[in-house]
């Protein structure tokens, strides 16, 4: 599930993380570039921060030895395919015609718009991508230091500094006092109001004097559906509560999010959400968190939920929320 070569059609770099695997005809067929594809810029960062993780929570020193060359692999793609203009982010830039042309989670064609509705043009930098690669250093500094791998951590350790620096600096929407969407391919701030700066939060990379205004707008009414937070804020031009990722909402981002709440200090507001998205699960003829479910307001709804048709349960990372609700309803 690691890349070790280039390939476009799959969208495919060296020590790049999988973004998905389909059987079906038409991938198994190469018709269509599903069967390994690995159009996503997140997966590798991730994929970091999970083996340093597993090594806090396991001490499993031998595994993770195992998978050291599988680490390094994904370091050298950070510095290399994954930031291709070396200006300290990770960007991504589709090359598969017939791949995603929208390479993070959300991953539709038409989920990266500015406020106006322009969608903006590759490379593009996600405001949360950013936020697990400064995670994803840390963790690389973790598991070399505790393998005895010290040469390489004073680096990371500035890229870091650097990057949180630049990342505060270039996604702060002064006017808004909230984070960018993303940055476009001429570096301008893609300036609509979404959920993904609340994942920035559980990261640590936000400046200790922009956590409460992100906390709050998070929690306001254009983001706040009273069922959890939308995708994208009511306010914008491509809002739409039935869209995949323009005004939805997705238990696992949210979770994402209670997580950083939590890392704050923000306890009754973790609470909030948590106690949101158990009642949306109540509503639901199965009792389980889907994929995703309409950003209608309660109100809107009559005190109902609105159901996303192609909506998948159960759906393994919506399932892991309820581990996230469980704490934070017992923090």
């Amino acid at each position: 599930f690691q890349a070790n070569e280039v390939d476009d059609f799959r969208d495919s770099t060296p020590g790049k993380i999988i973004h998905e695997a389909r059987l079906n005809y038409l991938s198994l067929n190469n018709q269509i570039p599903f069967g390994s594809y690995y159009g996503t810029i997140d997966a590798t960062l991730l994929y970091i921060i999970l083996a340093g993780e597993y090594l806090k929570s396991t001490d499993d020193f031998e595994t993770v030895k195992k998978l050291l060359s599988n680490i390094e692999a994904a370091e050298r793609w950070i510095y290399g395919y994954g930031d291709a203009d070396g200006d300290g982010y990770v960007e991504y830039l589709p090359v598969s015609e017939r791949g995603l042309q929208t390479q993070g989670w959300k991953d539709s064609g038409d989920s990266v718009s500015f406020k106006s509705g322009e969608l903006a043009r590759p490379p593009v930098a996600f405001v949360e991508v950013q936020g697990y690669l400064y995670q994803a250093y840390h963790s690389l500094v973790y598991i070399y230091e505790r393998l005895g791998k010290r040469e390489r951590i004073p680096i990371i350790l500035e890229k870091a500094k650097t990057l949180r620096h630049n990342f505060n600096r270039d996604f702060w929407l002064e006017d808004e006092e909230y984070f960018a969407l993303a940055l476009d391919g001429n570096k301008r701030k893609v300036d609509s109001i979404s959920s993904n700066p609340g994942q920035c939060l559980f990261t640590s990379i936000v400046d200790d004097d922009k956590v409460d205004p992100v906390v709050k707008r998070l929690l306001s009414p254009e983001l706040f559906s009273g069922w959890g937070v939308r995708t994208l804020s009511s306010y914008m031009k491509r809002y739409n509560p039935f869209s995949y990722h323009n005004g939805s909402v997705w238990p696992h981002d949210n979770s994402i999010i209670i997580m950083g709440l939590l890392k704050h200090g923000y306890t009754l507001e973790a609470k909030k959400i948590s106690s949101a998205l158990l009642e949306a699960m109540k509503k639901f003829d199965d009792r389980r968190l889907p994929e995703l479910f309409s950003g209608l307001s309660k109100e809107e709804a009559n005190g109902d939920i609105v159901e996303y048709p192609a909506s998948c349960s159960p759906q393994l990372w919506s399932i892991g929320t309820l581990f996230t609700i469980n704490r934070a309803l017992n923090f």
